[in-house]
């Protein structure tokens, strides 16, 4: 079993020690190798260990997590963010592909976190942490990019490019506007979530299309989508109502 060396970093003494306690209790994989309250010192601390995976807290005095992470030249550490309460950076959190817990930290969120670790040298840090602060700069927009997770590592793209995604078991099809397809680790539900507000809409259990490459609408029990692409997709009857607003029928 691979041995991961973490530093923790909180301003909160007693979220420290809680969250120290769990993952020596119940992450043997994980081996806490410092800890600080103080972001200044936790980037002394970074640079001397030279850790695998950093616990993060986001909201600190003087130096937001965010902020903390700026001051690397090169993030080649993985980086779990932790936080108080489900707020806007969270979004942009997940679309950048990072792993955030919520506090207090739940024993068994915790320790998927941690398995989904996994292989952390492919999954290009400092390309997620550009992108996260691109993503954390601009309003929600088409023209955000989004981390894909692959069998290989990760995969950035302009949500822009997307023209739907379909359910494949435990994976994901996406296809894209110049024609290709990608299998990606991800389920429909996930990026249902994550792309609500860009215009993506599910409009069967096992389709989400972009909405902004609509074609056509034939009416029928649920109906059909004709997509620019040539694609037609179905529409289910319980999806239709919603369906119909969005697009203005």
């Amino acid at each position: 079993m691979q041995i991961l060396k973490a530093i923790l970093v909180d301003d909160e003494l007693n979220s420290l020690q809680n969250l120290q306690f769990k993952i020596q209790e119940y992450c043997p994989s994980v081996r806490v190798v410092a800890q600080s309250q103080n972001p200044e010192e936790a980037i002394r601390l970074i640079q001397q260990y030279k850790p695998d995976v950093v616990f993060l807290d986001i909201e600190m005095p003087r130096m937001s997590g965010f902020k903390m992470l700026e001051q690397f030249p090169e993030v080649d550490f993985e980086v779990i963010f932790i936080t108080a309460y489900n707020h806007y950076a969270i979004h942009a959190i997940r679309i950048s592909a990072f792993d955030y817990l919520v506090k207090p930290v739940a024993i068994e969120e915790l320790q998927q976190t941690v398995e989904r670790l996994g292989n952390f040298t492919n999954r290009k840090t400092r390309d997620r942490a550009e992108l996260l602060k691109k993503n954390l700069a601009n309003p929600k927009s088409q023209e955000d990019n989004i981390a894909i997770p692959t069998a290989d590592g990760l995969e950035f793209m302009q949500i822009k490019q997307i023209i739907r995604i379909e359910s494949s078991s435990n994976y994901s099809k996406i296809f894209l506007q110049n024609g290709q397809q990608m299998l990606v680790t991800r389920q429909l539900k996930d990026f249902e979530e994550l792309l609500q507000d860009y215009r993506f809409f599910r409009v069967h259990h096992s389709h989400l299309i972009n909405l902004y490459f609509i074609a056509k609408y034939v009416r029928g029990d649920g109906g059909q989508v004709t997509l620019r692409n040539g694609d037609v997709i179905d529409v289910s009857r319980r999806k239709k109502e919603v369906f119909l607003k969005l697009i203005g029928a």
